[in-house]
């Protein structure tokens, strides 16, 4: 369904990616982890053309582009086959909570208003938010807003959901109410690529792992694979510095 072969990326001297490669088949919910810097974000921005690669190519179903060189016109396919959700959700703060899910539908995709206006209230619906049509993001929590991103995703009915670190910008209170309903979604067989530092979410839903670590993936296999018996020295280094106490490999 997707396939991202080659990716490099630098910004100056500093290279960010260096000729990653990336399957996902619909369906999917893929989670990358990886310390910071490590060339997570950057490689769903390049997939999205927020960033544009030095290198590489990505094919979405039939459609084959340049990483690169991608014209205007190739870009706009590729954004309507998927969607971003932001960690700091990039909401409109003069829009009300339907009016942000909206504007993407409306102006993006043409899609006449009244029509526009019943998905969106069916994707805060779907989200827990069917009492928040009229607030606007000042009214909302950290939670609430994030979920009016994911929403606003949903709307748009992508081939794949690209989700970087969505709960980052949350108190830690407010992080179970987004990754349940991004689970929901995952449950409903929406395809994902999920860059997060919730091992909990990547153990329960993921059905691939990646590991990256210095613009490279090092490892990725299923849950079991990384969580269990990573192969990688220095997979198993990461785990045992984000979940201390938990892993001691003897292997």
């Amino acid at each position: 369904m997707l396939e991202i072969r080659d990716v490099h990326k630098s910004f100056g001297k500093n290279e960010i990616l260096k000729g990653v490669d990336l399957t996902v088949d619909k369906g999917d919910v893929v989670v990358i982890l990886g310390p910071s810097g490590s060339g997570k974000t950057t490689l769903l921005r390049c997939i999205n053309f927020l960033e544009r690669a030095d290198k590489g190519t990505a094919t979405f179903g039939d459609l084959n582009v340049d990483l690169h060189s991608a014209s205007k016109k190739e870009v706009l396919a590729v954004r309507k086959k998927s969607a971003f959700v932001f960690q700091n959700y990039n909401l409109f703060n003069n829009k009300t909570a339907i009016e942000n899910v909206a504007e993407g539908l409306i102006i993006g995709r043409k899609v006449p208003k009244e029509e526009a206006y019943k998905i969106s209230r069916d994707a805060l619906d779907k989200v827990g938010l069917s009492n928040k049509y009229d607030s606007y993001p000042s009214q909302l929590s950290g939670g609430q807003q994030q979920r009016v991103g994911i929403a606003r995703a949903v709307a748009l009915n992508p081939d794949v959901i690209l989700f970087d670190e969505p709960t980052s910008a949350l108190d830690p209170e407010l992080v179970g109410e987004v990754l349940e309903v991004m689970k929901d979604i995952a449950r409903e067989g929406t395809t994902m690529i999920v860059v997060t530092h919730e091992m909990g979410f990547a153990k329960d839903v993921a059905k691939k792992v990646i590991f990256m670590d210095g613009g490279n993936i090092i490892e990725e296999g299923t849950p079991h694979e990384i969580f269990v018996t990573p192969k990688e020295e220095r997979t198993r280094r990461f785990l045992r510095r984000v979940l201390p106490g938990e892993y001691d490999f003897e292997i």
